[in-house]
């Protein structure tokens, strides 16, 4: 069994925190600041590739009137992940070890299994997405970049051996060059500001368009990531220095300004992505663009500048690598929490992503750009199948007197919480719906 406080990336972590020794008077509260960077390691999985190829699809087919949808799934994915940072911070425990110590051995090892599908899936979106990134940007074959983006993830996972602090300032850099990326773009494009805030509220049309209803469904599969929750709770598990109410509280703070101030940089970033498509496609008459590749083929002359599409393919390039440490860290925690198992991150990471590559290279030797689009979509399917087996626990557990005591999520919280479990389980029918019926 491994103990819960022998994670050293937490501990880590807990050294670099500001004391709160005053010299024998009353303990002082650590500053929110010092909670900071596991919002930073999260949001980067709401930006992954998977994300731009339905934001991609939803501003060039249909404007900015699916705004109102990356809205509304983004705000599902704070409440959610400000459920799972909650749970980790009083428990001390993470999603998965709190299945494995009340779930029976046959379910625990269910979610374990269908876990690590999830992971893979994402990471194959991410193989892809930064595949595609390389071949546009040094103009390599998919395969090779397939093996390229590889070397990248293991090169940003050895940061961490300068500590946590160093990974997580590596991956908001990157983060930050990618909003910076928009900026630029953006400003070539010079999108119609008024009709996207019109976007922001929910029309009609998305109720009677059936393509609109289907593309709704993939921004929120590819919004809301089940791995995500696991990893958000074992990232904060051991973040407070003392088992009290005032400590819990004080390390709340934290790191909710943490979560919402690092989701609502990603809502920006994948709002900024389709307003871009909108701006640039929709409006150009370009409506059925959704290939990563056919989008910077096509930016460059209808904007009518070469960086356009450089930066196009460097952001993606950016979210597709640092998506990557978000797929080996959830590998950890899941493999840790469900089977007490652990495995130095550099060896999570080669068996997450040769799983991942085999599917990749096989999509892209067959059916070119156009496979790994489908592939894309293909993984968001996954992520948002598997999504409940995540979602139903951590609702439960959090809103558990006996496992989060005076701490339990309540009231209108909870409530917005099973919510959103029955808006994804209404999603995962129609998809499942969508998948069986005849063509």
């Amino acid at each position: 069994m491994i103990a819960m406080n022998t994670n050293p990336f937490a501990l880590r972590h807990r050294r670099r925190r500001p004391s709160t020794d005053t010299g024998g008077g009353p303990p002082r509260p650590a500053h929110w600041s010092s909670f900071v960077g596991p919002g930073a390691l999260i949001a980067v999985g709401y930006m992954d590739p998977g994300n731009w190829a339905t934001a991609l699809a939803g501003g060039a087919g249909f404007g900015y009137q699916l705004l109102s949808v990356v809205l509304m799934s983004s705000l599902m994915a704070m409440l959610l992940q400000w459920v799972s940072s909650r749970l980790g911070v009083v428990t001390g425990r993470d999603l998965a070890q709190l299945c494995r110590e009340r779930f029976s051995r046959r379910v625990t090892y269910l979610l374990w299994l269908t876990s690590e599908v999830a992971i893979i899936a994402c990471d194959v979106a991410e193989v892809v997405g930064s595949a595609v990134a390389l071949q546009l940007l040094l103009g390599v074959s998919l395969t090779v970049g397939v093996l390229l983006s590889a070397v990248g993830t293991l090169a940003i996972l050895a940061l961490q051996r300068r500590g946590r602090r160093t990974l997580e300032a590596g991956v908001v850099t990157l983060i930050v060059f990618t909003g910076l990326c928009f900026v630029v773009e953006l400003a070539l494009a010079r999108p119609d500001w008024h009709a996207a805030l019109a976007g922001v509220a929910p029309g009609a049309a998305l109720l009677r368009n059936a393509g609109m209803v289907w593309l709704a469904a993939g921004i929120l599969g590819a919004t809301v990531m089940p791995h995500n929750l696991y990893l958000h709770s074992a990232l904060v598990k051991n973040l407070i220095p003392a088992r009290d109410d005032a400590a819990i509280a004080n390390t709340l703070r934290g790191v909710n300004y943490d979560t919402f101030g690092s989701l609502s940089f990603a809502f920006v970033i994948n709002a900024a992505l389709l307003i871009l498509a909108a701006a640039v496609f929709h409006a150009s008459g370009h409506r059925e663009i959704t290939d990563l590749a056919d989008a910077h083929r096509l930016i460059a002359p209808i904007v009518g500048s070469h960086w356009a599409a450089i930066l196009f393919a460097a952001a993606l390039l950016a979210c597709g690598l640092s998506a990557t440490v978000t797929g080996t860290l959830a590998g950890q925690a899941v493999m840790e929490g469900f089977l007490a198992l652990r495995l130095p991150r550099w060896q999570r990471a080669l068996l997450t992503r040769s799983l991942a590559m085999g599917p990749a290279l096989v999509a892209v030797s067959m059916f070119g750009q156009h496979g790994s689009n489908q592939l894309l979509v293909a993984s968001q399917v996954v992520l948002s199948l598997q999504l409940p087996l995540a979602v139903v626990p951590l609702i439960r557990f959090a809103s558990s007197s006996a496992v989060m005591g005076g701490w339990r999520v309540r009231g209108l919280p909870l409530a917005l919480a099973w919510l959103s479990a029955a808006a994804i389980l209404t999603l995962n029918g129609a998809l499942l719906w969508q998948l069986m019926s005849p063509d």
